[in-house]
């Protein structure tokens, strides 16, 4: 397979938008400590959303608009809003690697299922080929660099956060398929910002207003929220939901290599071994994503 192939241009912008998602965990170890996390995730939403408004209304097109008036559009923002919650709280229960690992793993199994009842046919032995050891490697990757005990909260609230993303990902690759990806990114993160601009409110913004915080924050806000959501948007126009979310588990490994890279971590064997795991997966999936997927209607 060469490394650049046009026809497989959606599989390259999910795994870009996943590369920029594994950002997030060290962007917040390198920010204040007094930045709490639904603090910090309601705030990634909310300038998030506003760049893609800007976005989207810097080329006006009435008839774009209209095409975002359909169930789809509040699911996908539901999804978002929910995800943010559940999955922020979740960690916070389980620790970061557990938490990772129930949410995108049980994910990329939910949009599988979703997917599968709403086409009524079984998912392709290819996508199973591939995310089993994908979801395997990211769950040996977990429990080899876990730090703290898991409680049975926090493993509900992680797999509320895996299902919302999956109502996400199936939502959004419907209207990514009828209109502007813009335009639908736009509008599923300002109905999702809407919905969490309470959470903000109640929170302790006060560290904004220092060096540290505002430069995560427009990081979270600009690169992995905005920038990767364009990304993974346009990614899920030839790339069937599925195997989006299979994908998506490049965000674990990135998260892993900044650890070591940055922040002087040390995996085990072990955890490299699940890393070695999940990228095969990856290529996997990458080798068996459709660029022909079927317009389907939202």
């Amino acid at each position: 397979m060469p490394l650049y192939d046009p026809m497989m241009r959606g599989t390259w912008l999910i795994l870009f938008a996943a590369v920029l998602w594994g950002t997030t965990g060290t962007a917040q170890q390198l920010g204040p400590e007094a930045a709490s996390p639904l603090a910090v995730g309601s705030l990634r939403l909310l300038v998030g959303a506003a760049v893609l408004v800007v976005v989207a209304i810097s080329r006006t097109r009435d008839d774009a608009w209209q095409s975002l008036r359909r169930p789809a559009t509040l699911f996908a923002a539901l999804g978002v809003a929910a995800f943010q919650l559940f999955f922020f709280s979740g960690v916070d229960r389980t620790g970061v690697a557990v938490g990772t690992v129930l949410a995108l793993g049980s994910a990329a199994v939910f949009v599988g299922a979703i997917e599968a009842f709403l086409s009524r046919s079984w998912p392709s032995l290819a996508w199973i080929g591939a995310t089993v050891p994908a979801i395997a490697g990211l769950a040996l990757l977990a429990f080899a660099t876990r730090s703290t005990d898991v409680d049975a909260a926090g493993v509900v609230l992680s797999l509320a956060a895996g299902l919302s993303y999956a109502v996400y990902v199936v939502s959004a690759a419907r209207l990514a398929r009828i209109g502007s990806v813009r335009y639908s990114a736009a509008v599923v993160f300002s109905l999702a910002a809407v919905l969490l601009a309470p959470v903000a409110a109640a929170q302790d913004l006060s560290f904004v207003a220092t060096v540290d915080g505002a430069v995560m924050v427009l990081w979270l806000g600009l690169a992995t929220l905005a920038l990767a959501y364009l990304l993974f948007t346009s990614g899920l126009r030839t790339t069937d939901s599925s195997t989006a979310a299979t994908l998506s588990l490049a965000e674990p490994v990135t998260a892993t290599l900044l650890g070591v890279l940055v922040l002087a971590e040390r995996p085990s064997v072990a955890a490299w071994f699940g890393i070695a795991l999940i990228v095969f997966g990856l290529v996997l999936a990458a080798r068996s994503s459709r660029p022909d997927v079927a317009r389907i209607p939202g």
